[in-house]
Parts: structure tokens; sequence; C-alpha cells
């Protein structure tokens, strides 16, 4: 009986000295890696090549390791199988090309897919330079999603036909009773906390002009049933896996929500299955009737909200007209009330913004809104969303590598800032948050929420510990960063090891000290904070209950014109809906 290999590679990125970032336990998990495992592996079991033809199926994450591609080159050459480079976003991109390059070389059949490829090909009228790149190395590209076309992909391959491109943007599969994502414990344990990852749906109904999702998964709700959620909890749960990131780009949309967290509530309350897991979704969540509730009692513990900015102007020029400033207080209160940590996305650079501007608003959102974390970006043209379509084909300037496509570094002109001010701006804007002071702050609004502090110490050691410490935003970031000399770009300098590793060891333990020094400080904060007996009385502006939001005086309210007329807007909403309600009790008490 023959072998056929299929090795799974989610590749990396390189950071700004041309290492690989690589960390011995990642925080962010893979969703697409795990989806393609899953779904090659039940190729393998219901031996789609033949009777005669086993399936051998591994799959690597190289933020967690290093990947072993003299191994996988000798399983795979001279069509023994294919290496699969999945889930590769845009700054990703050059960093799977170099894998590529190596592979080729030694005649391995590469495919590869994910956001950037998909994006691309979805947004663009011709095939990029970058993707072409690709092509003419002998790389075969995949775009759409995988359920219901791998298996004759698969079979290309085993017959050495494979197409240069298989494009099936156009057909994207329902996900009842699809194959689940579900990956090993070998590898799961690679991860914070074993931390695992699925998607309970996909698509997002909005049409924020930065997002590369809606271009890709499509604005249509698609979703698993809650039989499919519980046999991958249950599976989960065989291997110890209880907590999860659940990638949907934004899970209040998913039309399937409630019957989902219904299930996982069951599963908690009556089958004693431990369960804990973070969601994404928009600012107007909390309106749906029980969301916030079912979402704590299945086992929500984190939020990540897409607030991205309190300025109206700059959630117009975003395309996100849900974001309602008059809900954002509120809104946090809320999530707050039911025990949950809020992280919340700002981006920075929109057109109308200054270092000053910018500023103005961090500060404006300390005192007014209370939200736990923030996480900033930098607006960057992505590869598949409608804002780089329109740079592209206008011909504006963009900056040809894509490594630095990760939010984190200017990529396009701004009309205010120079690219050293908008860096410089981007650095600074962590620092302006995580302050000493406002770090107290959030640990005695929760414990005034009855959270504990240690919560507020976590996350700020991971959030704002990434991008003070590591210099990486927290969604690239782990536990313990490697530096591996021979795997450095190609470009820069590549020193002998005797040089490298002592140079390395000595960085990373001044690092690590500054970090736990930090982490002490903030200890001796929260233990302070505990024993004061204050807590008990505590209170401040952001959690104090709102009344009547329309009518509150808030800073945020006055920021512009922009500002003013978004609560005249909510103001003249809410008194046509009070009319409405006024009109039908009329009504209903003539015809009683």
């Amino acid at each position: 009986m023959g072998t056929f290999h299929i090795e799974i590679i989610k590749p990396s990125h390189y950071d700004d000295d041309g290492y690989v970032l690589q960390w011995w336990k990642a925080w962010i998990p893979s969703n697409s890696m795990a989806c393609l495992y899953s779904i090659a592996q039940d190729c393998a079991e219901r031996k789609v090549l033949g009777e005669d033809t086993r399936i051998s199926v591994n799959a690597y994450d190289e933020m967690t390791m290093r990947v072993p591609l003299g191994q996988i080159i000798k399983n795979t050459k001279d069509n023994g199988g294919i290496v699969c480079l999945t889930g590769v976003q845009s700054n990703q991109y050059p960093r799977t090309l170099d894998i590529a390059r190596q592979l080729r070389r030694e005649n391995v059949t590469v495919i590869m897919g994910g956001f950037h490829v998909s994006g691309c090909l979805s947004m663009l009228k011709e095939i990029p330079p970058d993707l072409q790149e690709a092509l003419d190395m002998g790389v075969t590209l995949f775009a759409g999603e995988a359920e219901e076309h791998f298996e004759s992909l698969l079979r290309d391959a085993a017959q050495n036909s494979l197409k240069p491109i298989y494009n099936v943007m156009n057909d994207l599969p329902g996900l009842q009773h699809q194959v689940p994502p579900l990956l090993p414990e070998a590898i799961v344990r690679k991860y914070d906390g074993k931390l695992s990852s699925f998607d309970a749906g996909r698509g997002c109904p909005f049409q924020c002009s930065f997002c590369t999702i809606i271009n890709v998964q499509g604005r249509k709700s698609r979703w698993r049933d809650a039989d499919d959620i519980e046999n991958l909890i249950r599976a989960n749960h065989a291997q110890g896996i209880h907590s999860f990131f659940i990638t949907d780009d934004n899970f209040a949309r998913n039309k399937n929500w409630e019957p989902i967290f219904d299930r996982i509530i069951q599963l908690k309350e009556q089958d004693g299955i431990r369960i804990h897991f973070l969601i994404q979704i928009d600012t107007l969540a909390h309106r749906l009737p029980n969301f916030v509730t079912k979402a704590a009692r299945a086992g929500c513990t984190h939020v990540f909200i897409g607030l991205e900015s309190i300025n109206p102007e700059n959630l117009a020029h975003m395309k996100k007209g849900q974001n309602r400033i008059t809900e954002y207080r509120r809104m946090f209160q809320l999530w707050k009330e039911a025990g949950i940590m809020t992280y919340a996305g700002f981006i920075m650079g929109l057109p109308n913004d200054t270092p000053e501007s910018i500023r103005r608003d961090i500060e404006i959102i300390k005192r007014e809104l209370p939200v736990d974390m923030l996480e900033f970006t930098m607006l960057t043209p992505l590869p598949g969303s409608e804002d780089h379509q329109k740079l592209y084909e206008s011909g504006t300037w963009l900056d040809p590598d894509l490594n630095r496509y990760d939010l984190e570094h200017t990529t396009c002109e701004h009309p205010l800032m120079s690219p050293e001010i908008w860096q410089k701006t981007y650095r600074d804007i962590w620092d302006w948050y995580y302050t000493d002071e406002h770090v107290e702050t959030l640990m005695r609004r929760n414990v005034a929420y009855g959270i504990k502090p240690v919560r507020v110490w976590r996350l700020c050691l991971q959030i704002y510990g990434a991008m003070r410490f590591e210099g990486v935003h927290p969604q690239q970031c782990g536990y313990f960063r490697y530096k591996d000399p021979h795997q450095r770009r190609p470009g820069f300098r590549r020193w002998p090891a005797v040089l490298h590793y002592p140079a390395f060891a000595m960085e990373s333990l001044a690092k690590y000290l500054r970090f736990g020094l930090y982490g002490w400080k903030l200890h001796r904060m929260r233990k302070r904070i505990q024993k004061d007996p204050a807590n008990a009385t505590y209170s401040d502006f952001a959690i104090q209950p709102v009344e009547d939001a329309e009518a509150e005086n808030l800073e945020i309210f006055n920021l512009n014109d922009a500002s003013r007329e978004a609560v005249a807007k909510a103001r003249r909403q809410k008194e046509i809906l009070e009319k409405t309600k006024s009109a039908d009790g009329g009504i209903l008490e003539k015809a009683q």
C-alpha cells in the first residue's frame, strides 16, 4: 500500500529585523489550518484516493515551531504528496513565497490558499504581480473555501494534473453537517492555555471598507447546526480542551446564534462540560434579546467589539454606519454587568486623524467608556478590501512590501501625517491608553462589577506587554520568542550561530527582566486594590448607569458637527419610536 502525504503549513511572518515570528506558545490559533486539517483527515478516512493508497496528514503552525521542511520534502517530492500553505494573510505572503520557493526547487507540489489569494482574485480585475510570481514558480493557487472542493483537488494532485488556479469563490458551501475544524491535542497544547478554535458561521452583512472577510466569505450568514457544535465541543472535551476562540467575524450576525448558545448552555449545565470562549461582535449585539445573558451563561468570558472610532466622520469613512456613538457607553456597561471582559478595536490613521486628535479621542474613551482593553491598528488597505481595490485600481502608491501589511506599519500615504509621524503616533497610542493610572482605574471598575482585578492584570500583560516589550501586535504574539538565524529573510545578514545565540540570549534576558518588573508592579497594584475598603463604593462617570443616553452631555457627543448630528439623529429616532409606542398603546386600549 502506497502513502500520499498531505503536509499543511500555516506560515508565519517576518519581523522588522527579518526574523520569523515564532514562540514557545502562540496566543491565537489558526482556524484555517484546523478546517483544512479536518477536511484532509476526512478524505483520508474515506480513502478518496482508493483502497490501495493511505493518506497521511500532518499540520504545522510556524508561529509555534520551526517547520521540518527537510522531512516534508522527503515525504512529498516527486508526487509523493502535496504541501498546502494555508490561511495565508497578506503580511505572511513574503514568508510563504520563501517557503514555496524552497519546496519547488525540490519538485514538491505546492498549493497556496488563504485570504490574500482569495481576496486578490475576488476584488482585482487582473492577477497582481505577487500572485503571478507564485504561479511562475509552479505553485497552484486556491481561492475560496475547501469543504466541498478539496477532495477533487486532491485527486487532481495525485494524478499530477493540478490546474494553476482553482477559483471557487462563487461556490461558497453551506456549513451544516460539514466536517468541523478539529485539531489534535498535540497541536492545540502549543497555544496559550490549550486554546482551540472553530467557526460557528461565516459571512457578515455589514460593508466596512477596510474589511477583507466580507469579500471572501460573503455577506450572507452561513452557519453550523447546534448538533455540529455539540459534536465539536464533545470531541475537544475528550482531549481535555475547553477553551475556544470562536472565529466568526461577527457572531452576533450568525443567524443560528441562539440555538448554538442554548446547546452550549445545555452541555454546561446538564452534562457538566466545562467550556469558555471568546467571540467577536459588533456594537449593536447587545440589542439582540437575550444575547448578552445567554453568551455569559454559555461560557463567554471575553468579547472583541469592533469599536474602531468614536468620531462619526471616521466611522462614515469606513462605512461603519452600524456604530452609533450614543450606544457605546450602555453597550459596554451591559457586557461588564454580565461579568465579561471587553476588548475593542481602534483604527488610527483615518484621513482627518492627527496625533492631537487621536490623543484627544483616547482620553475621552478613558473617561467616558467602560471598555477594558483597546487593541490599536493602523488603517491598512489590505488586498481583498474595498479600500485596497480603489487605491490599486486608481494607481495610488501602495507599499510593495506585503510583509508590512500587518496593521502595524504605514503602507500608503496620509493627507495630514508623514509616514514617520504616523508610525510614531501608532507606537505612542499604546502608552497613551495603558498608563499606570488608567490600568488602576480599569482594575477598580472591574472590582465594582464583581470581577477580580487579576483578569485585568493578565490582559494588560498580554495586550500592552506584546507591543511594549515584544514590539508586535498582540494577535501576532506569544510566550517566549524564538529567533532562528537560518530562517532570516533573504536580504538580511545571517549571523553565525556562535554570534547570534549569545546576543539573542542577552537580548531576551534584558527584555523579560523588564517584562517581569512591569508584571510585578501591576501585581502589587492589584493586591493593593483588592484590600482597599473603598472598593465597595467606587464609581466613576464611565460606569454610572445610563438613564437617557441621548440626553447626556458627553465629550464624545461634541467632538465635531458630525458627532452632534449623530446625537440629534438618535434623539429624533427615539422620539419617533416613543410616539409609535404611544399610538399603538392607544389603539390597544380602544380595542379593549
